[in-house]
């Protein structure tokens, strides 16, 4: 069965389907037609979605290729209400030249809140009480925490981190954070003191709260060895993302008695099975993924992801786009392989000298096109796995802005090297810190990106996979005794490029590798007589 026809009244007028429950505000607006049913069942979304010009959906409906398929060529925005795009397949809907939106900073109040009242009800024990008082215990011997003058650590200062902050100092809390991506402008403004490690942190607070993206880098950050360096009776909270903090290293140490309580709002497999080590953990309160669960955020997720939706439908983009809209074909032609080069410059920075405060692009050489869409790349780049939102092309800048990231870009006429070449420099530091700088360059042979520059060291390699980068006095050994100790861990060496600043002087080297270092790896490279200084990255 196909869907009819839309007669000519309704062919001008830009349709939207809203097909999952929510609180979508005032569905009256001039030149739009909003069509709402919550729940709607998947057969039905198939029928009628070739009539529509934009799909508004929560986490219930899938936004699978069939939906997509389906949709046919008027379908041109989909919306996501709240922060996940989990059920959408995102590469698709690309690929399809659709423009997905959320609304992530809609939920971040009821998110902070949330936790907040889980740092709460540990540190007084409801859940236990709760508990013994149903079973017909009334046990008024129990001994709580009070939180006053205690000191919170927040893992991840970003929006919600930032509001954790505020509420956590009205409480008479002192407050210390550990987040690399943030400057210290930030941190001074919130009043919240600086950790500059993850290990810093822990070692100095009576609770933990996480507050970050779910990443390769934030997976399991907090384990067993992180929960043993707090302070025996500390609490510890995640209402962020499930697999953050290890899930049976968390039971394990409230059993062992390490931790006094802790609140979980998120698993890593929803909804949990019955036998869930969580289920049965003491002193470890428990919500059903709840933090955007209010009925203010309900209504301004949905009232927000309309308005955007309806924005983009007439072309405004610039907010919350996940997946950003394609550069025209001449630029994509002219640019693709910078666009990418760009892109990787930062990731690799990113890892080298994290919370940069300025960013500075130049552009050597004759470009094919206006090069300005690379310096969004680089900050795409950058800002990868650092924020709340994922960066894209049009909103990495806003997110530099707010970040107080200041950007610069200078243009110089030839490359001494290469016919053209893109050198990006970042600082940070300051404020009583050390100031400090990283330099990386790179061009594009053919489409294909090279890193060309290390700080002030030529080198040429494909900035793909996992790159060791070693600096050393220009001695020979250097790179034998390396290698002889990746070899003995199974490491495979995939590419080498060598570079030095003058004979005898300080040299450096990478190697691009098929697997990762582990910590003590990496840990036992620099620990080389021969090595100065060892990062690894992953492009």
């Amino acid at each position: 069965m196909t869907a009819p026809a839309p007669t000519p009244e309704q062919a001008a007028t830009l349709r939207v389907l809203i097909c999952d429950e929510m609180n979508p505000g005032n569905l009256d607006h001039a030149g739009f037609q909003i069509d709402y049913q919550g729940n709607m069942d998947r057969a039905e979304t198939l029928r009628r979605l070739p009539d529509y010009d934009a799909l508004i959906t929560r986490s219930r409906t899938k936004v699978d290729r069939e939906l997509i398929d389906a949709a046919g060529p008027r379908l041109k925005v989909i919306g996501r209400g709240g922060v996940g795009v989990d059920n959408i397949n995102l590469d698709y809907a690309s690929l399809r030249g659709l423009l997905v939106l959320n609304a992530p900073e809609s939920n971040n109040v009821s998110a902070a809140e949330l936790a907040v009242m889980h740092l709460m009800a540990a540190a007084r024990g409801l859940t236990r009480s709760d508990r013994l008082t149903r079973a017909g215990q009334w046990d008024r011997k129990y001994l709580g925490q009070e939180l006053k003058d205690r000191t919170l650590g927040i893992v991840g200062l970003g929006r919600i981190g930032s509001i954790v902050a505020d509420r956590a100092q009205g409480l008479r809390m002192k407050v210390v954070a550990f987040d690399p991506y943030v400057p210290d402008s930030k941190f001074e403004r919130l009043g919240v003191t600086r950790a500059a490690t993850l290990d810093d942190l822990l070692i100095q607070v009576d609770a933990v709260t996480v507050h970050t993206p779910l990443t390769d880098e934030t997976r399991g950050m907090i384990g067993a060895p992180q929960l043993a360096r707090l302070r025996r009776g500390a609490i510890a909270v995640n209402a962020a993302r499930g697999g953050i903090i290890d899930e049976q290293a968390l039971v394990d140490a409230l059993h062992s008695g390490h931790l006094f309580a802790a609140g979980v709002d998120v698993f890593v497999d929803e909804p949990p099975t019955p036998d869930h080590p969580f289920l049965g953990a003491p002193n470890l309160g428990i919500t059903a993924h709840l933090g955007a669960n209010t009925f203010e955020a309900q209504e301004r997720v949905g009232a927000e992801i309309v308005s955007r939706v309806l924005d983009a439908l007439h072309g405004d983009v610039s907010k919350g786009a996940v997946n950003a809209p394609a550069l025209d074909a001449k630029t994509m032609e002219a640019l693709g392989g910078y666009l990418k080069l760009g892109e990787k410059l930062g990731r690799v920075l990113s890892q080298l000298l994290p919370g940069a405060h300025d960013v500075e692009v130049t552009f050597r050489g004759e470009f094919p096109a206006d090069p300005a869409p690379v310096v969004t790349s680089v900050l795409v780049g950058y800002l990868a796995g650092s924020t709340d939102e994922t960066p894209n092309m049009i909103n990495a800048r806003a997110l530099a802005r707010e970040r107080g990231v200041n950007i610069a870009i200078r243009e110089e006429g030839d490359s001494p090297d290469y016919q053209t070449e893109v050198i990006v420099k970042v600082t940070g530091g300051g404020d009583g810190q050390k100031e400090r700088t990283r330099t990386v360059g790179g061009t594009v042979f053919g489409r294909n990106p090279r890193l060309t520059r290390l700080r002030d060291f030529r080198v040429e390699l494909e900035p793909e996979g996992y790159i060791l980068i070693a600096s050393n006095q220009d001695k020979p050994g250097a790179v034998a005794q390396l290698s002889t100790l990746l070899g003995q861990w199974g490491v495979n060496i995939a590419g080498m490029a060598l570079g030095r600043a003058e004979k005898g002087g300080q040299a450096l080297f990478t190697l691009t590798l098929d697997d990762a270092l582990t910590p003590g790896q990496l840990a036992q490279v620099r620990a080389l007589d021969v090595i100065d200084s060892a990062y690894l990255v992953r492009v």
